[in-house]
């Protein structure tokens, strides 16, 4: 089972609000996922990211592969970086 990090939509019409969810490959965009890992409202002034740092580093750890537009709303948040620096510090021992 191929496990992604993507954006499921939620919200009203012109009024989009995204959840990120780990979600098997083969689901549907809105279908079910397995765990919850944030939210981001882009339609608050800035933007507005809530991510679990603990749930993502431990699904990115595990091999699940974040879409493209997660990948940038990790690197806004500071995970790509975390999660960077703890591959590395594991690699080194």
């Amino acid at each position: 089972m191929a496990v992604k990090l993507r954006l499921l939509r939620m919200g009203a019409k012109k009024k989009p609000f995204y959840r990120v969810v780990a979600a098997d490959s083969r689901t549907k965009r809105d279908g079910k996922y397995i765990e919850l890992v944030g939210t981001y409202n882009p339609v608050t002034e800035p933007a507005e990211i809530n991510i679990k740092e603990d749930v993502a580093l431990k699904w990115l750890s595990n091999g699940a592969v974040p879409t493209d537009t997660v990948k940038s709303l990790f690197s806004k948040a500071g995970i790509n970086e975390k999660f960077h620096n703890l591959k590395n510090s594991k690699e080194s021992k």
